[in-house]
């Protein structure tokens, strides 16, 4: 009875009141930032701010509220529960966990162990202590992200043997791919501020059901900074300034925010400055890679400079700058609407690997270089929490965003500049809903519109002259326009048994005009028509609170874009690929399979293993243009060559995790992932799939107590021989080392790392390591660029 008065008593008093609710840690005292609350009844979830508060009003009546955080046990409880504690909760630190919650599997917060597929997040917290450089080095410290660098301002993740256009990106949950990404290694993703990122979310496997094209091998969804409200009638203020330098390519970055709040309005803004220098390769290892000479313009003249430290990658070095600028409005507790601007802008950065192809006894290019790439996205999105008999949830989001990128190159000791640029106008609406049919149901289902504009400009200029004319595009003139509707249910047969099914139908459309003032295409347009229906099914299995078993079988597409059906570029010396306007989609069957098993509080094993089949595989095959198998390109005689549906690609491999807490605040994980993958060849062959990482993996031994974290860690990747490599790269000789038969390979490697944090206030921390402790001379996989010799990081970073 006393219970029931002081409940009573405690509804009048909150009535009045915002019920600002505070989540600390239990042993420190200190906020905890990002904890998750969700609940089912009522339909509910929100994060905590700064300072480790949120408002509890949204829960009123909620019987069962779960509360998450990363690294720490998860709490249930009741509205009344937290009302009668005055509405403060504390959590218990735990090195183990089997769950968590993300949103990229569905656009809707989730349990990881309510997913059939495998699910990893980033959170800020371990992006603070592992300060990545770029938003690409971030995918590579999860240690299941495979990274490939073709220059310093480069980043092409590789996930079980799928990369570039057949893994998919979103920013705020927006679609960051465009009909120009290609089959070769790209690098938008250094477009992205790592410090501008709240949580980074990698869904590995086929996400056709929600993201339509490209899904095949993966999603990687990143979450930007969120405008935080006020919870009292006071404005609140809160920001970060942090900055940073690293010694291997004596890196000066800059970064600002500040967030503004009042009840019903919010505002973000957010600032970064990147500089890079040359990057400074490592002491031990093969010679091949070492930069031994250069080329620098001089008087009007190319010349050939010797390099007075060879391990210096000249040139490699650019600048970059980011800016974010948000608003939100939140009226009530059932509208939410946000703004967002995104704006990326980089300088000019030198191709590394096209810096280092030699002919005739001297490099090849007099310059290659990317101009400016730039990025801009305008975001709007609502969010409404209706409860009604359609939805519980409705999500609006309205994007557009601008893309340029070009490429300049001109060959050594000749006058003749060639500027491609490239632009893409690119908008898309998602609709997405989500309703509980009962209460072990529910139903996710929406539709989505994606349009991109292509123009792409070709310009010659002759150097020497100071003239220049028109040349041939990189590519045709185009629309691509993708226009889908998907549904998928998850039903939870009981507290042990979930299953989850869904579908989707994709109609692509790509309309292209081709220009023959340069090649005599037997045709002017070029038209694409397509659909595809993608499913998938599958299951998770908790016999125990400490177990989950989880399967998944999936499909899905990559539809032709029009890097696929019209580019004409130079993929290799001595060839020319030209556009084929007969391409179809590629279609991939994915199986998964995974285990996670938590021994008591201090050891967690997860398994995952998985196989992948592609077939009308678009991949790179000899070809003929009006009967011709060679024409002239770039004033040398060149095989043609085009994109065809001509191949079936296997993929399989597994990816293994431990995780072991020891005691006096040491713990040690580890990460392993071993893929292979085989793709067919013209003759009936078959050859290792190109974007099929080596065997490679981390170790980590890390120590935490109170305001100070450490961490030592190994990063290692497996040889590749030389006939183990696809057949495409070994002709790549120039960025491979020589074995003893004078083959290219990919020599085996590792690093030894250090990284300690020390936050003397809950507003001031400084955080320093040093990468690479042994200086090993190595370069990654497939990559152009030699990785960093030893580096020495330190970061200052200080927020209000």
């Amino acid at each position: 009875m006393k219970k029931i008065i002081l409940l009573f008593f405690l509804g009048i008093t909150i009535s009045g009141f915002s019920q600002t609710t505070t989540i600390t840690d239990k042993s420190t005292g200190e906020p905890i930032i990002l904890a998750t609350f969700t609940s089912e009844i009522p339909k509910a979830n929100t994060i905590t701010n700064n300072n480790g508060q949120l408002d509890l009003s949204i829960f009123k009546s909620a019987k069962k509220i779960e509360i998450r955080a990363l690294g720490y046990k998860t709490e249930i409880k009741s509205y009344d529960q937290i009302a009668i504690d005055s509405f403060i909760v504390e959590l218990s630190t735990s090195n183990i966990n089997i769950d968590e919650i993300v949103v990229s599997a569905t656009r809707w917060c989730q349990k990881t162990s309510d997913i059939p597929s495998k699910v990893i997040s980033i959170s800020a917290s371990k992006m603070e202590i592992q300060n990545p450089q770029t938003a690409a080095d971030l995918l590579n410290i999860s240690g299941k992200v495979f990274i490939q660098k073709s220059q310093q301002g480069g980043g092409s993740p590789m996930i079980r043997g799928f990369s570039t256009n057949r893994l998919l990106y979103t920013i705020d949950g927006v679609r960051m791919n465009t009909a120009i990404f290609r089959a070769g290694n790209i690098q938008n993703v250094i477009s992205l501020d790592p410090f501008s990122i709240e949580n980074t979310e990698v869904f590995f496997g086929p996400g056709s059901i929600i993201y339509g094209s490209d899904a095949i091998g993966g999603v990687m969804s990143f979450k930007t900074l969120s405008p935080q409200l006020s919870l009292t009638d006071n404005q609140s203020v809160t920001g970060t300034a942090l900055t940073r330098y690293s010694s291997a390519n004596s890196e000066k970055t800059a970064h600002f925010d500040i967030g503004l709040g009042w009840k019903k309005w919010a505002l973000t803004t957010s600032i970064s400055s990147f500089n890079y220098g040359n990057l400074l390769m490592g002491s031990f290892g093969p010679e091949e890679y070492l930069r031994k000479i250069y080329v620098q313009r001089i008087d009007n003249t190319d010349v050939v400079l010797t390099n007075e430290n060879p391990r210096l990658q000249v040139p490699s070095g650019y600048t970059q700058i980011n800016m974010i600028q948000k608003i939100r409005f939140k009226p009530n507790e059932k509208w939410d609407f946000q703004y967002g601007l995104h704006y990326s802008e980089t300088s000019d950065y030198s191709r590394y690997d096209r810096h280092i192809r030699y002919k005739n006894g001297l490099p090849r290019y007099g310059e290659w270089y990317y101009g400016p790439q730039k990025w801009m996205m305008n975001n709007f999105s609502v969010n409404q929490n209706a409860n009604n008999s359609i939805y519980d949830q409705m999500t609006l989001q309205i994007a557009q965003q601008s893309f340029e990128e070009s490429r300049i190159s001109r060959d050594i000791n000749q006058p003749n500049r060639e500027i491609r640029i490239e632009q893409v106008e690119a908008y898309s609406l998602n609709l997405d809903f989500i309703k509980s049919i009962a209460e072990k149901n529910k139903l996710f289902y929406g539709i989505e519109s994606v349009i991109n504009y292509v123009k792409s400009t070709g310009i010659d200029e002759d150097i020497d002259l100071e003239t220049s004319q028109k040349a041939a595009s990189r590519y045709p003139q185009s629309t691509w326009a993708s226009y889908a509707a998907y549904v998928s249910d998850q039903f939870a047969i009981s507290n042990k048994f979930l299953m989850q099914a869904g579908i989707r139908y994709n109609k692509i459309k790509l309309d292209a005009d081709f220009d023959t003032t340069f090649y005599p295409f037997p045709y002017t347009k070029a038209n694409l028509n397509n659909d595809a229906i993608t499913g998938s099914f599958g299951f998770v299995f908790r016999p125990t609170d400490t177990w989950v078993i989880s399967a998944n079988a999936a499909t899905a597409f990559r539809s032709p874009n029009v890097d696929d059906l019209g580019k004409v570029f130079d993929s290799e010396p001595g060839s020319v690929v030209v556009p084929n306007p007969d391409l179809k989609s590629e279609y991939a069957y994915n199986l998964d399979f995974g285990i996670a098993k938590v021994f008591g509080d201090f050891l967690k094993i997860d398994l995952t293993f998985y196989y992948t089949q592609l077939k009308n595989a678009m991949v790179r095959r000899d070809f003929t243009l009006n009967g011709l198998d060679s024409i002239i390109y770039d004033g040398e005689m060149s095989k043609v060559q085009a994109i065809q549906n001509a191949a079936v690609a296997n993929v399989y491999g597994i990816q293994a995790g431990l995780e072991i807490k020891l005691p006096a605040g040491f713990r040690f994980s580890s990460d392993i992932n071993y893929q292979k993958g085989e793709e067919e060849l013209d003759d009936g062959t078959t050859s290792p799939s190109r974007h099929a990482a080596p065997f490679f993996g981390t170790a980590r031994f890390i120590y935490s107590a109170n305001k100070l974290n450490l961490q030592f860690y190994a990063i290692y990747n497996a040889e590749k021989k030389f006939e183990d490599l696809p057949e495409e790269e070994k002709g790549k000789d120039y960025i491979y080392a020589i074995d003893k038969n004078g083959n290219p390979y990919s020599p085996a490697w590792y690093t030894l790392n250090f990284k300690a944090m020390y936050k003397f206030t809950n507003n001031f921390s400084i955080s320093s390591g040093i990468e690479n402790i042994t200086d090993q001379r190595y370069r990654p996989y497939s990559s152009g660029i030699v990785a960093p010799g030893r580096n020495f990081i330190i970061s200052i970073k200080a927020s209000f």
